[in-house]
């Protein structure tokens, strides 16, 4: 028996990381929505796509070709956007200011959307992100919903991008979190919400394998 699993919950709290796991552990499919939306926002600012205009927005939205494909040396799932590995590209902060705002567009989430539950028909997959279990899959078998304090996710956040920026300031970080928070929190289409029968993980004071630990026996509970 194959099941769906969503991971939904705040900016840096470790969906992605959860997420993989579990597809590795279940042998599932591990899709990053959130990946999906950082590749079309690539695209718009590579070609100038004014995201306030509809007309701009149905015109690109047809040249955008997404497709996770899996790297063999490490093996996780990276998205390739019209041909194109894109997956370190999109994971920059000037990716991360804007994608909040792209994905507040109706026609793009439209887009996103169509393409996940595609991806979930034969179920087997573990997929994260903002809106996956009240809007992409509102009857998947396992809801996660996934917290953290603000300040250890700004922490969690920063030692990320220090990484591939060491001139970013804490500060910074902190500014691109509220700001994501606030637009994901308040959008008209899709808003952020805990689905009514997902259940809340708290991971500020969790390990890493704590938190797979208790994921896995909430999957062992849907599936018996």
């Amino acid at each position: 028996m194959s099941i769906i699993i969503t991971i939904d919950g705040w900016s840096s709290c470790g969906k992605s990381t959860l997420a993989r796991q579990l597809a590795r552990e279940l042998h599932y499919v591990y899709i990053d929505s959130g990946a999906m939306y950082r590749a079309i926002t690539l695209y718009f600012l590579r070609n100038h796509v004014d995201w306030t205009k509809p007309e701009a927005v149905a015109e690109a939205l047809e040249h955008i070709r997404l497709e996770f494909v899996t790297n063999h040396k490490n093996g996780h799932t990276e998205m390739w956007l019209n041909g194109e590995n894109v997956e370190y590209l999109i994971r920059d902060l000037v990716i991360a200011e804007k994608v909040s705002e792209v994905a507040a567009v109706k026609a793009v989430r439209d887009f996103a959307v169509a393409k996940q539950q595609e991806m979930g028909k034969g179920k087997g997959i573990v997929m994260d992100g903002r809106d996956i279990g009240t809007v992409v899959f509102p009857k998947a078998e396992l809801k996660i919903f996934m917290t953290a304090d603000e300040a250890v996710r700004v922490q969690r956040r920063y030692r990320e991008l220090y990484e591939k920026n060491p001139n970013i300031t804490l500060e910074e970080v902190k500014q691109n979190l509220a700001h994501r928070d606030y637009i994901d929190s308040h959008r008209a289409i899709s808003p952020l919400r805990q689905a009514e029968d997902a259940v809340v993980l708290d991971n500020s004071h969790l390990t890493v394998k704590q938190q797979l630990e208790i994921a896995k026996n909430w999957v062992k509970e849907r599936m018996a």
